[in-house]
């Protein structure tokens, strides 16, 4: 394993995606993974990034990365 591991237990996979909590708003945050690990969040692979649920009334953000599709700019 290259990279940093998924945070579910018992997962071997690789992260890519890092979620972090915001509980005054009641929202998850899920974006790229984060350069460095943080204390207070989670990385994901790509299954447990897609499966991601939260609480009744929460919203779930999704930062994604655009990658160059090869249009002039």
């Amino acid at each position: 394993m290259d990279g940093r591991p998924c945070s579910k237990v018992a997962c071997v996979a690789d992260a890519v995606s890092t979620l972090t909590y915001d509980y005054a708003d009641s929202m998850a945050v899920l974006g790229p993974l984060s350069y460095t690990p943080e204390p207070h969040s989670y990385d994901l692979c790509p299954k447990h990034s897609e499966r991601l649920s939260v609480p009744q009334g929460w919203q779930v953000v999704r930062h994604v990365v655009m990658r160059d599709l090869g249009f002039p700019a």
